[in-house]
């Protein structure tokens, strides 16, 4: 590993030695990613899908960063794309963490320290960007870094924001925020229209996705007018979204934020294209063998199997993974279960899903920590999704065509599960209305029953003219997101745009 304040490239090759002056011309993006999952994924796809249309991309991030994402990275480069991965260790003295950590085991009342510690790094990756061909034509920062302001302006190039989230929740927080849509509303769980749309959307104060506002803790609030003064100065945004799925919104922040904005998803397609195509390497390491998953799967009969994962943060408490269990059991219906961390369940949920593992065989496979998503997805026995509405996970169920049992928990996903439920028409609620992690203060334990989730599955997988339309319009957004990815798709030309506008004056 590299001494504290030096880069090491930990993937890469040495681009100013292309000899036909092709890479010195070309775009070279520099992307400087959030290494939560939910961001990191998709900004590594987005890399990719530009470096597979002639530009030059560098993912400057942590060691940890550089972990999650190395094996993406190297399948990308042993098909020829001109993609690189860079890792800057982080000064725990400085900001006062111990030695190896983390976004992901740094407590929330120490993360300030994390972020000061990320905004730190901004000398060492400026300082590896001037001393390696090719310079930099562009900055792309996950919204999350301000600090890339200054870097981007030090470099003299643009800065784009990189969100992993669609147009319809930045706008809806946006016009929140913009008109003090809560100014005088008294309680957390009192119905509020968002200003400013052609559509009416309610929401509450709890459902808000406040993102670093939600924290009564002044650093945080700085930290929160920061990211949004940094916002107001970008000179772009890049959104793992497209245009066909939300019109109306993309337009619409566009046009509240003056900025021009590209929608360049869904980023996962870039995984299913023949060469580079690798599904299950994205994020961390599976905890089954893409092999064994598919061959489950191929016993199972088209559309059949419900599908159950809420992301890389949340995790049911031992009395709700229950309720799930037996819910799915109850439904009647195949499923694959996804369970982050299950072996931080205290021994009688651990012994119950031992139990259940066993009771269910052949018709239930159990997934302990990470699964190959994508893979799952996009296999036709799969005919529902039931999510914490996690963006990346909302546009990969679009990407495969499939309905969703919607079960938000925290920041975004209650916007996002308005997206799937009252925009494209394509879930059914689980019924939970406020956040189940990161309390404002601690409140009585809510527990969905096993028989809501059974509900809901047999919701969405059964028969009905309901289900089946949720099926067609699943079925038609799908179309039309391969579409937007193809060659003069809106998607792939603005991946072409962001190519050819940010090449290296020649």
């Amino acid at each position: 590993m590299a001494s504290k304040g030096h880069a090491a490239a930990t993937s890469g090759h040495g681009y100013g030695d292309d000899t036909g002056g092709r890479t010195q011309a070309a775009a070279h993006f520099v992307f400087v990613p959030l290494v939560a999952q939910g961001h990191l994924i998709p900004a590594v796809d987005t890399a990719l899908l530009l470096a597979s249309h002639g530009a030059v991309c560098t993912i400057a991030g942590t060691p940890a960063t550089a972990a999650h994402v190395r094996p993406t990275v190297d399948s990308a480069q042993q098909t020829g794309l001109q993609v690189r991965l860079v890792e800057f260790p982080l000064d725990y003295a400085a900001v006062g963490l111990p030695e190896g950590s983390d976004m992901h085991n740094v407590p929330v009342e120490q993360m300030d320290k994390y972020f000061d510690a990320m905004a730190l790094l901004r000398t060492p990756i400026e300082r590896y960007l001037r001393a390696n061909a090719p310079f930099p034509t562009c900055i792309v920062s996950d919204f999350s870094h301000p600090w890339t302001t200054v870097l981007a302006a030090n470099l003299g190039v643009p800065r784009l924001t990189f969100f992993s989230m669609g147009a319809f929740c930045l706008l809806c927080d946006h016009n929140v925020q913009r008109f003090h849509a809560f100014d005088g509303v008294a309680g957390d769980n009192e119905p509020v229209v968002v200003p400013g749309l052609e559509r009416r959307v309610v929401l509450t104060r709890k459902q808000l996705p406040e993102f670093f506002r939600g924290i009564p803790v002044p650093w945080w609030q700085e930290f929160a007018d920061f990211v949004e003064r940094a916002q107001a100065q970008a000179d772009g945004v890049i959104m793992n979204t497209f245009e066909e799925m939300e019109p109306e919104f993309v337009a619409g922040y566009a046009a509240a934020r003056k900025m021009k904005v590209w929608t360049v998803g869904p980023v996962s397609l870039y995984h299913q294209r023949g060469a580079g195509a690798t599904p299950a390497a994205r994020g961390n390491a599976a905890a089954i063998d893409a092999g064994e998953c598919l061959q489950w799967l191929d016993g199972k009969a088209p559309g059949s199997v419900m599908y159950v994962s809420f992301g890389s943060v949340a995790m049911a408490d031992g009395k709700q993974a229950m309720e799930i269990g037996l819910g799915l059991e109850a439904s009647g219906h195949p499923f694959i279960w996804v369970l982050r961390n299950a072996h931080d369940y205290d021994e009688a949920t651990r012994a119950f899903l031992d139990e259940f593992e066993a009771r269910v065989a052949g018709r239930g496979l159990l997934v302990r920590g990470w699964a190959p998503q994508v893979l799952i997805l996009s296999h036709a026995a799969v005919g529902g999704f039931m999510t914490h509405c996690g963006w990346n996970s909302t546009m990969e169920a679009v990407a495969a065509g499939l309905p969703v049992v919607t079960w938000p928990h925290f920041t975004d996903q209650f916007l996002n599960e308005k997206m799937a439920l009252e925009v494209l028409g394509i879930g059914v609620s689980i019924g939970v209305t406020e956040p189940l992690m990161y309390h404002r203060a601690a409140e009585k334990e809510v527990v969905v029953g096993r028989g809501v989730v059974e509900e809901a599955v047999r919701s969405v997988m059964g028969g009905g003219e309901e289900a089946e339309e949720r099926r067609r319009r699943a079925h038609a957004l799908a179309a039309k997101a391969r579409a937007a990815m193809q060659e003069g798709g809106s998607s792939h030309r603005n991946l072409l745009d962001l190519v050819d506008r940010f090449k290296a004056a020649s």
